[in-house]
């Protein structure tokens, strides 16, 4: 089968199974492939309803509302009553969640068994539908780019896509970065965060270099980095280097990958945290998941470190999450994913200073209601509201603004509010995960506007770099991402 066109912009949510090259992605599960093929059958027949193309629907806001309602169907009709969508429950006005339930229909089985709503044809009323409230402001701690020398295109391990570039590796350069992150998404802010692999295409120097063509385009305070740091391989003193030669805002680490195993808490690491705090950076962000149950990679160590060195915030990237499990209740005895980071730290007596942080963490729940509303509930309840963190781990799958849309929408159901105990998800709460904690930590104000990277800028980058192409907005880059979209449901033409 022909890959799609490549101008099509794709579905508004992008459920199709994807990995950040760090896990093999779970299969699209029965309430993904429904949800898809119903919006590609809805587009069809509501775009024709409207006068419009079936593209310029699916770019629109009542493209996405449409979506997101048949999302809330499809998941309903499956049991999957845990959470809820409802974007008319983040109006501007609205400070707590709807109380309503998620339609009881069954999905699709014709137009309009999907809530042919204001919201979902109605452009201007979508639009209104799917506002910020007032005030909001999203800082994305987890953001990745590439910037692959010429002689190295790409790093064999890691899943390189179509994103129209000659060279695969050019689907993660600045610009593509930069576009996905301040023009197609409403992020704010965005930290730059380092990764183990990729032949220095993220390296510290290509780091700054992005912060630095940032600045050139009036948003230098809206693009943050972290230091590279490897305390088994590269070693620890190398970090005072880091610190001196880049503006860094924190240091990121792996445990178990990037040298030997370690752990927060043996000696490595009790050196590691002296070392962040000797050169006046004691914020430490460390990858702990997503890694198939590599032991080195668990959470288990992250309370016993925070109690030792309470002076360094912890911020736990992917929250211990693996998609190997399925997220429920909290329980001691489920010592499986997110449950191990919440008994690590209540067995420290819940120290202040871990964070949880959601990069493709939520992006792996977001279409699974009751698991969502799991892990989200269970974070709030025992690592706190003020100590959860918005992180998107774009560009892996494309641009963010389909998680910010289903966050903003998502509630915790006033069903598993009474069973489990978990809060309402309220605007306040959310404001507090999408940006309000991270400017606590970081010690940053809250501008009052997103970047104002417009695409006349993307253009001239392009043109410095000599890139031409404009990629599309919804689309995921990785390979395994088409292959699954492609066997599972086609794509019209």
């Amino acid at each position: 089968m022909a890959r799609p066109d490549p101008t099509d912009p794709g579905l508004p949510l992008k459920l199709e199974a994807c990995s950040n090259g760090e896990y093999i992605p779970s299969p699209a599960s029965s309430i993904v492939r429904r949800t898809i093929r119903e919006t590609n059958r809805i587009a069809d027949t509501r775009s024709r309803r409207l006068g419009i193309s079936r593209r310029q629907f699916l770019s629109s806001s009542a493209g996405m509302t449409t979506m997101m309602a048949i999302l809330a169907a499809c998941s309903s009709s499956e049991g999957q009553t845990g959470g809820q969508f409802d974007p008319a429950a983040t109006s501007s006005t609205s400070t707590s969640p709807a109380t309503t339930s998620a339609p009881a229909t069954s999905p699709a089985t014709s137009d309009d068994a999907i809530a042919e709503t204001d919201e979902t044809m109605d452009e201007d009323a979508a639009a209104e539908a799917l506002a910020a409230p007032d005030g909001e402001f999203i800082f994305d701690i987890q953001g990745h780019l590439l910037e692959y020398p010429d002689d190295a295109p790409g790093n064999p391990g890691f899943p390189q896509s179509n994103c129209g570039e000659a060279i695969p590796g050019d689907c993660y350069g600045i610009d593509h970065f930069f576009e996905a992150i301040f023009v197609d998404s409403e992020t704010t802010m965005v930290m730059l965060s380092a990764i183990p692999f990729g032949n220095g295409a993220l390296s510290n120097t290509v780091m700054q270099q992005a912060v630095d063509t940032a600045g050139r385009f009036g948003c230098s305070d809206r693009v943050l980095m972290q230091g590279e740091s490897f305390p088994t391989s590269v070693g620890i003193d190398a970090m005072e280097q880091v610190a001196a030669n880049f503006n860094i805002n924190a240091f990121k680490t792996y445990t178990h990958n990037g040298g030997p195993a370690w752990r927060l808490d043996d000696d490595t690491g009790s050196a590691y945290f002296e070392k962040v705090q000797e050169v006046g950076v004691p914020i430490v962000a460390v990858h702990k998941g997503l890694s198939g149950n590599n032991p080195a990679s668990s959470p288990v160590d992250v309370g016993p470190a925070a109690i030792n060195h309470p002076d360094v915030d912890i911020l736990v990237y992917h929250s211990g999450y693996e998609n190997s499990s399925t997220e429920g209740p909290y329980s001691r005895d489920a010592d499986v994913g997110v449950n191990r980071l919440i008994t690590s730290v209540l067995d420290a007596g819940s120290p202040d200073n871990v964070y949880a942080e959601l990069g493709s963490t939520w992006r792996n729940v977001m279409a699974s209601p009751n698991e969502a509303a799991h892990l989200i509930g269970k974070l709030l309840v025992h690592i706190g509201e003020d100590n959860i963190l918005w992180g998107t781990d774009s560009l892996w799958y494309g641009n963010p603004q389909d998680q910010i849309q289903l966050f903003r929408a998502f509630q915790i159901s006033e069903e598993f509010q009474e069973e489990f105990g978990y809060p309402a998800l309220t605007n306040e709460i959310k404001a507090k995960i999408f940006g309000g904690n991270a400017a606590r930590v970081f010690g940053v104000d809250l501008p009052d506007l997103a970047c104002n990277i417009d695409e006349t800028a993307i253009q001239q980058l392009r043109a410095e770099r000599e890139i031409n192409y404009r990629p599309t907005t919804n689309r995921t880059y990785q390979e395994l991402g088409w292959q699954t979209y492609l066997r599972d449901f086609g794509h019209p033409a």
